[in-house]
């Protein structure tokens, strides 16, 4: 049965499906299928469709997976069909949303007013999505951007806590976001008040880069006490979102927005936070995805530290500055690793080693298996994405990527 019914000028899309979890070609074999950007300025000919999508209501990441994956391509499934869309899962009221925006979205108009608010939009399947997002379970598909985000952007960590925080918390918050981003370690955040606006605040005043992830548009900057430094963000890192422009700041759209903040980052920083604080919420992404989690540890007798000892009472580290941070995330060399990275030339190899490994371990001999590349070569690989700061040494003969 045919479910989708693209135009005659489409072109199927691998990377599409391979990038929110699809199986298809290896990852630098599809890119180079693709021809797909290297810069975030550019916009690609899907980039329509994923804006379209994220103005559907009910169709989110998983959704928006199978029905690629039903379809073969976004652009044949923004064109799908009821059947296609009930072989999807979707339910009624999404469909009837999505046949709705078929008919009446102009995505050249969604796609000009985008570049007239001077926002940037990364799809998935472009080169420059950040990566350590792409690989988090439900990847957002589309990311609104004001800035610029860089390939340093891999060394970094999230700071999140109290919106009241205590001198204590304040202090606590400005010691160590300033030393980790004096020390080359890009520090992500929320924009909130407190704890938020204070690692912003002293990663800027150390020189480094900061990411603030939003709860609202890109171009509603909440709180709106914080549109100054918000400005100061885009021009020293950037401003992120995945909701679409002119979205209001509605309390439900907090919780999802911390998934971003988690899976842009190595780790996260927990500073004060009660026994129900959303930044909890954050700390349960990143255990799902698969990352550190950190807490500064309070007095026994302040709330705002409940939230943080019961974390580090569950298994989080204690960390008592950066240094802590920095030796057990393997830091400290993390602008050497950069420099070395960004000095060393682009190996056709090296991409396609990196693009097998996980985050869990796998052996030298099962990734010459299936690079088809001699164990030997292999090894030599995976010495220089350590250098990078790439890959890691698990176990004996074992790696993943860091």
């Amino acid at each position: 049965m045919v479910f989708c019914t693209p135009s005659s000028a489409q072109v199927t899309r691998p990377n599409t499906t391979a990038r929110l979890g699809i199986t298809g070609l290896p990852r630098e074999g599809v890119r180079n299928f693709l021809g797909c950007s290297n810069g975030i300025k550019s916009m690609n000919a899907n980039h329509r469709y994923y804006l379209g999508f994220n103005r559907v209501a009910g169709i989110g990441p998983t959704r928006l997976r199978r029905l690629i994956e039903i379809c073969g391509s976004v652009q044949a499934a923004w064109q799908a069909n009821a059947a296609a869309m009930i072989a999807a899962g979707l339910d009624a009221r999404s469909s009837r949303a999505l046949l709705t925006a078929q008919r009446t979205l102009d995505l050249d108009a969604e796609l000009l007013r985008v570049e007239r608010a001077g926002v940037h939009l990364l799809c998935i399947e472009d080169e420059a999505y950040p990566r350590l997002v792409a690989e988090a379970p439900a990847a957002p598909p589309v990311l609104y951007v004001r800035g610029e985000l860089k390939a340093q952007d891999d060394w970094a960590v999230a700071i999140v806590g109290t919106r009241s925080p205590t001198s204590y918390g304040k202090e606590a918050t400005y010691r160590i976001a300033y030393d980790l981003a004096a020390s080359g370690v890009v520090v992500v955040s929320g924009l909130a008040l407190g704890v938020d606006t204070i690692a912003h605040q002293a990663a800027l005043e150390a020189g480094g880069r900061t990411i603030a992830v939003l709860g609202s548009g890109i171009d509603r900057i909440y709180p709106e006490r914080n549109r100054r430094l918000g400005e100061q963000i885009v021009a020293q890192g950037a401003l992120i979102s995945d909701y679409p422009l002119g979205t209001a700041p509605a309390p439900l759209n907090f919780p999802p927005r911390n998934r971003i903040i988690s899976a842009l980052t190595l780790a996260t920083l927990v500073i004060e936070a009660g026994g129900e604080s959303g930044a909890l919420i954050t700390v349960g992404f990143a255990l799902d995805q698969g990352r550190e989690v950190f807490a500064v540890p309070g007095s026994i007798f302040s709330r705002t530290s409940v939230g943080t000892h019961q974390l580090i009472r569950d298994g989080a580290t204690l960390a008592r500055g950066a240094d802590d941070i920095l030796a057990e995330l393997d830091l400290q060399r993390a602008n050497v690793q950069r420099a070395t990275r960004d000095t060393l030339p682009d190996d056709p190899v090296e991409a396609a080693v990196l693009s097998l490994l996980r985050f869990d371990p796998q052996t030298i001999d099962d990734l010459g298996i299936v690079a088809g590349l001699p164990a030997a070569q292999i090894a030599a690989t995976l010495a220089m994405l350590e250098l990078k700061g790439l890959a890691r040494q698990a176990g004996a003969f074992e790696y993943v990527r860091k």
